[in-house]
């Protein structure tokens, strides 16, 4: 049973990078792969497919609703973006745009903070490589910023479920932690991208969605989640040989694999509530960080990444680093604050 997980956690790691088809069939690949998951695993029963078809429920209607409203709207909300940001220096406003897309994630719900990163992109002429940086650390802070309330991502509900605590607990264990990284991520936002208008960006006019492709996004994403469901549960035993017991120091780091994996699976097969405070914030923020690497780590990333015609490739080659250099900032962070 572990070989057989292993063998698909190397599949899920490496296709989407060397296999065009997956990579353009993300969704699908990941649902067939928590399917073979749960399956080797022993736990594909009734009970789990109803929870893997009730859990993207929510996720599903905020995307459609989301999409709906991007596409009647579209037009008053690019021409209000575009006077935003030549009422301001733009490197400015880039930073604003990540700091406060990151900060109100945790109200508006992550995936509606991705719609309006796609629309903010899609009306700035950047070039491609300055529109593919602020995407990746937009994402990173929209994923760290969710967490903050368990209304914002599926991770903060479970953890909140899970810890049996109140609606600000993760706001109060890691808020400073989060704030302080969304900030950093808006500065290096005004750093690392050039302010310049240029015609090779990734969606300089984007077009209008048609209702069909608004349904058939929202249908990519309940198969997402489905699988993730799916995935998760297949690889508990994996997790339960391997990762429980462990020092907290430890599982931060292996936890990157939520680049790759379901961050919210993760975190319910091992936050519980024996857990001191200072073990549940380094779990947490492990999860959390490393989730912005690839496309697959968050629910944010695929949204723009797919919205805007990223590749996996063009997101692991600024998200692994930036998600390297967060990863041992925070590293040190806890070592002295443990």
């Amino acid at each position: 049973m572990i070989l057989g997980l292993t063998v698909i956690l190397v599949l899920v790691l490496f296709l989407p990078f060397t296999v065009r088809a997956v990579e353009h069939n993300l969704e699908a690949f990941l649902f067939l792969m928590g399917i073979a998951a749960a399956y080797i695993s022993g736990v594909l029963d009734g009970s789990l497919f109803i929870k893997a078809l009730e859990d993207p429920i929510h996720i599903t209607l905020a995307v459609l609703i989301a999409g709906l409203l991007f596409r009647w709207c579209q037009t008053p909300m690019e021409k209000g973006i575009l006077g935003m940001s030549k009422a301001m220096p733009f490197r400015l406003f880039l930073a604003l745009v990540v700091i406060i897309l990151g900060i109100i994630s945790s109200v508006i719900t992550a995936i509606i903070a991705a719609i309006v990163l796609v629309v903010v992109v899609s009306v700035l002429r950047l070039d491609r490589k300055s529109e593919i940086r602020l995407v990746v650390l937009a994402c990173f802070s929209i994923g760290l910023g969710a967490a903050l309330t368990p209304i914002g991502e599926p991770l903060s509900t479970i953890a909140i479920s899970k810890l049996n605590e109140d609606f600000f607990y993760l706001l109060r264990l890691i808020g400073a932690d989060v704030i302080i990284a969304v900030i950093a991520f808006g500065i290096l936002t005004a750093i690392l991208i050039n302010p310049k208008e240029n015609d090779n960006g990734l969606s300089t006019n984007l077009q209008t969605e048609s209702y069909k492709e608004i349904f058939i996004r929202s249908l990519k994403i309940y198969l997402f989640v489905m699988g993730l469901t799916l995935l998760g549960a297949g690889f508990e035993p994996f997790i339960e040989k391997y990762l429980l017991g462990l020092s907290p120091l430890i599982l931060y780091w292996i936890n990157m694999i939520s680049a790759i994996l379901d961050n919210a699976t993760l975190a319910a097969a091992e936050i519980s509530p024996a857990m001191d405070a200072p073990t549940i914030r380094a779990i947490l923020l492990g999860l959390m960080i490393s989730g912005g690497m690839l496309i697959p780590g968050n629910i944010p990333n695929i949204i723009a990444a797919g919205k805007l015609n990223i590749t996996s490739k063009e997101w692991a080659r600024f998200g692994v680093p930036v998600g390297l250099i967060t990863m041992v900032v925070y590293f040190i962070v806890i070592l002295l604050f443990h």
